[in-house]
């Protein structure tokens, strides 16, 4: 029996022992990077229509964007040929500073002639298939006069964005010590262009939002510059995640690359299947290794859309006409009926983990407290949004949220003269009675 007993105590003491450490010696798979096994120093995952953020990791640490930064002429430049300041026919004239920059093979170029003329479009389509330096450069000079002038437009442009912590030296994304001591004036001869990951998905979610169909020309992946001519060169996508390409993801249909030894290898993707696409941004990834490639930045992104479109879908968490149990109504004064009927007028659709539908409750906000007749059907009186009652929420990443107006859901006529002449009175009674005991009730303290 004494061994007995001495086994069973040992077996107590042993036991928690050998359990915590197992719980120690477990890998952590509480937070999501871990979950996702992302060798970047930065990324973020957003669904395109709404903004809202499914994944982000170290997303607001400025760093370098590398060509990346030519979302932000695409947008210039798409925004000028909107408002007609700029035509896709126009041409431009090679100044000495596109033209040495055009003949260094060692960059993304299309070699420019120095006595050349290039329409916008030719040089646009260069710029979003091949990432070709000089091209972009001619198209800032042509918007701004000066690539100096241009990066004014595009600070201008990043603050009426909502960009945060980013720093524009030139229009490419080069470092500026490529740029043969042509840098525009006021930065620094080695500068290079930074933001953070959240910054950058704004970037692009607006671009899509503003010019969707840019598009059409970043998923071309292969084109010839100056076809059927002695300058013709062949235009590959940098963008591998393309159809047919060597790192091919369905649904992939852009965004921008960006390689400089500063940034590493950056990307910002977006893929879209069915009716939902995605946003993908991965900043200086590595293979397991650490070592920087394009396979890393490719792998990295496919991860995400993985996680994307395998983990989330866009679900109804509340429907057209929902009521709100402990609000169905609000009061009316001066109409024939004494409170009138609200909803949510249309349903409330978010981008979610689908297994965290129960998690999402909707929550109103009234304008006022009551209305005065008359009183129209659909007058709005709130706004109801969804907030999660546990568990990661990274919110959108323009900041706001998905709002449903609040409306009444019929009319109310206001009363007549007798029936206001007798809820007058009745108010008054009511008021002086309410004064009279609250009076007697301060008194008897």
């Amino acid at each position: 029996m004494k061994k007995v007993r001495k086994q069973t105590v040992l077996s107590f003491i042993l036991i928690p022992m050998l359990l915590l450490s197992m719980l120690a010696m477990a890998p952590a798979t509480t937070n999501a990077e871990a979950d996702l096994g992302l060798t970047v120093d930065a990324a973020i995952l957003i669904d395109a229509d709404t903004g809202k953020i499914l994944y982000e990791q170290n997303a607001e640490t400025a760093l370098g964007i590398a060509s990346m930064t030519k979302m932000m002429t695409e947008y210039l430049l798409l925004d000028a040929i909107e408002d007609g300041s700029i035509t896709w026919d126009q041409q431009y004239n090679v100044t000495e500073y596109t033209y040495k920059v055009s003949q260094n093979r060692l960059l993304s170029n299309v070699p420019l002639r120095a006595d050349g003329t290039y329409s916008i479009k030719e040089l646009y389509e260069a710029m979003a298939i091949y990432s070709a330096n000089a091209a972009t450069i001619a198209i800032a000079e042509t918007i701004a006069g000066t690539e100096a002038e241009f990066l004014k437009l595009m600070n201008k442009k990043a603050e009426e964005l909502g960009l945060e912590n980013y720093k524009f030296v030139n229009s490419t994304g080069l470092n500026n010590s490529d740029l043969q001591g042509m840098h525009p004036a006021g930065t620094g001869e080695n500068d290079e262009n930074v933001m953070p990951a959240r910054s950058v998905a704004k970037l692009a979610y607006h671009l899509l939002k503003d010019h969707p169909d840019m598009l059409e020309t970043a998923k071309i992946p292969k084109k010839v510059f100056r076809e059927g001519t002695s300058d013709a060169i062949k235009m590959s996508n940098w963008n591998f995640m393309l159809p047919g390409l060597v790192y091919a993801y369905e649904g992939v249909d852009g965004l921008k690359t960006g390689t400089t030894d500063f940034a590493g290898h950056t990307f910002t993707g977006t893929a879209k299947r069915g009716d939902t696409r995605l946003i993908a941004v991965v900043m200086k990834a590595v293979d397991s290794k650490g070592v920087g490639s394009y396979k890393a930045r490719f792998d990295a992104t496919a991860k995400l859309f993985d996680y994307g479109f395998g983990q989330f879908s866009k679900v109804e968490l509340v429907p057209a006409n929902y009521k709100f149990d402990e609000q169905k109504s609000i009061a009316v004064t001066k109409g024939k009926e004494d409170a009138v009927n609200i909803a949510i007028k249309e349903p409330i659709s978010v981008m979610i983990k689908t297994t965290e539908k129960d998690l999402y409750v909707p929550k109103l906000t009234l304008e006022t407290e009551e209305l005065e007749a008359d009183v129209e059907a659909n007058q709005v009186v709130g706004q109801a949004v969804v907030e999660i009652s546990e568990g990661t929420d990274y919110g959108y990443i323009d900041g706001s949220q998905i709002v449903a107006d609040v409306v009444t859901t019929e009319a109310v006529e206001r009363a007549g003269k007798v029936s206001l002449f007798f809820q007058g009175i009745a108010n008054f009674f009511g008021n002086l009675w309410s004064g009279v005991f609250g009076f007697a009730h301060i008194s008897n303290k």
